[in-house]
């Protein structure tokens, strides 16, 4: 079991790190599930994740309950933003798509705006 949970892990990792330039792959929940198949599976890897330079900081945050810094909601925020509006215009054909990607971006949008706002900066934010 142990192996199968490290394999998800980083499997988790892998999609959380893809879903931080693809709009509707989610970053968060991939993270956080890596994050708990590591507390499992291997403290090493576990360690590594919470103490990397780029996730950790963010996923600390999220699992203390802090939320996310304001200029992380901002910059998650207008990323979405650009790249589902430009989706929608110049790569969905079909209205009803289009539709479905807004929707989940509303969705999204109110998550992270619901989320608590972290008194702390993080660098390189």
């Amino acid at each position: 079991m142990r192996y199968v949970l490290m394999t998800v892990g980083c499997v988790a990792v892998f999609l959380g790190v893809i879903g931080i330039a693809l709009p509707l792959l989610p970053t968060t929940p991939f993270l956080l599930l890596a994050a708990s198949c590591f507390a499992k599976s291997s403290p090493q890897f576990h360690h590594w994740l919470l103490n990397h330079p780029l996730l950790g900081p963010y996923l600390r945050l999220y699992l203390s309950g802090a939320g996310l810094p304001m200029r992380a909601k901002k910059a998650i925020i207008s990323v979405l933003w650009l790249s589902i509006l430009s989706s929608a215009i110049f790569l969905i054909p079909y209205l009803p798509a289009k539709v479905i990607v807004l929707l989940i971006a509303c969705g999204v949008t109110l998550y992270i705006l619901r989320l608590p706002t972290a008194q702390v900066e993080i660098r390189g934010t």
